[in-house]
């Protein structure tokens, strides 16, 4: 069965940091670029960061640029979201995403809750 498990979430105190994961099950995604995207209550859905196949190329959004870094490890099928200085706009479900063809797949999703 063709999967992403994200995992790694929590709650955490403003300027705490998480690393978040997402592991490939049935499927191999060396060849995909991989993606993190965030949606809060009550707003859209919205991009956090890409890692293209070979790591080389790698985008944020503006508002974690300096905060968040994106990685990979094809060898275990799977890539990681370092979370630092956490702040409270960071709360969110964050959702994991591999760019396969024709198959786009999403993780279920692990909620970050930044909150004192």
């Amino acid at each position: 069965q063709e999967q992403l498990v994200e995992s790694g979430g929590g709650l955490v105190q403003p300027g705490g940091s998480l690393r978040l994961s997402c592991v490939a099950f049935g499927f191999t995604i060396d060849t995909m670029t991989m993606n993190w995207y965030r949606q809060a209550p009550g707003k859209e859905r919205e991009f956090v960061s890409y890692i293209t196949s070979g790591g080389v190329i790698v985008k944020y959004e503006d508002s974690v640029k300096g905060r968040f870094k994106i990685a990979r490890d094809n060898g275990k099928n799977a890539v990681y979201l370092q979370m630092n200085n956490l702040k409270p706009e960071d709360t969110a479900t964050y959702y994991c995403k591999a760019d396969g063809y024709p198959q786009t797949y999403w993780g279920q999703g692990t909620q970050v809750t930044v909150s004192s």
